[in-house]
């Protein structure tokens, strides 16, 4: 079936919760989703911290609706789509604290595990074969998909920009909500969700992230994915 993002679900009601939401990636993303007037609520350990990012980004450029901030577990009982946004050596322990609040949601997760060292940076192994089956794991009774693992901070985060040309890959083990990963992507103008497999095919999603750190790096630029021939 040829891609059609006709064919994909209205999310515009749908409220975004970003469990780390203060941090580059998911300050970013809270910040394409204001600017595309989705409801967007922004989680933190410290709900005092939230409050301020929501206010920060609230002030940039382009923001149609003002996102709000909050302690982790608000976030997650208020949201109908939870974006898992933290550093992957807090990714446990934070998700495992929300197996409550998050059942029955649409959890998405983008952590990279990657180490860094003088050569660079590199993916590091996770015994449940990515970080976003390990979150998997940890949540049962929720909907679990891979999604924004490439998609560069800086660029989510600067208000100059108004197109982010690239393609947000999207693993998942239920089509629906795939679909409704897809649809939150193309909110952001110039991005499209495409599902690049079930969530086994994770780990080289999340790996190559390392492999885009060193093109950036060489060619001083913000490179993505795009997927020819779609």
């Amino acid at each position: 079936m040829a891609y059609d993002a006709t064919a994909l679900p209205d999310v515009t009601g749908h409220v975004v919760g970003i469990i780390g939401g203060t941090g580059d990636q998911g300050r970013g993303l809270a910040y394409r989703f204001a600017r595309a007037g989705q409801t967007v609520l922004i989680g933190s350990r410290a709900a005092e911290r939230a409050v301020h990012a929501a206010a920060e980004i609230a002030s940039l450029p382009g923001v149609t609706r003002a996102p709000e901030g909050g302690g982790n577990v608000d976030v997650a009982r208020r949201s109908d789509v939870v974006i898992i946004a933290v550093p992957w050596d807090g990714h446990a322990a934070t998700v495992a604290s929300l197996r409550e609040p998050l059942a029955g949601k649409l959890v998405v997760d983008c952590v990279n595990p990657l180490g860094f060292d003088k050569q660079g940076p590199y993916a590091l192994p996770v015994a449940e074969g990515s970080a976003v089956q390990q979150c998997a794991a940890l949540l049962p009774d929720s909907t679990v998909c891979a999604a924004f693992n490439h998609v560069s901070a800086p660029l989510l985060a600067d208000p100059e920009v108004d197109r982010i040309d690239l393609d947000v890959l999207v693993c998942g083990e239920d089509r629906d909500a795939v679909q409704t990963v897809a649809a939150l992507a193309g909110r952001i103008p110039g991005m499209r969700g495409v599902y690049a497999g079930r969530l086994r095919n994770a780990h080289q999603i999340e790996a190559f992230t390392a492999n885009l750190i060193a093109i950036n790096k060489r060619y001083k630029a913000h490179a993505g994915v795009r997927v020819t021939d779609l």
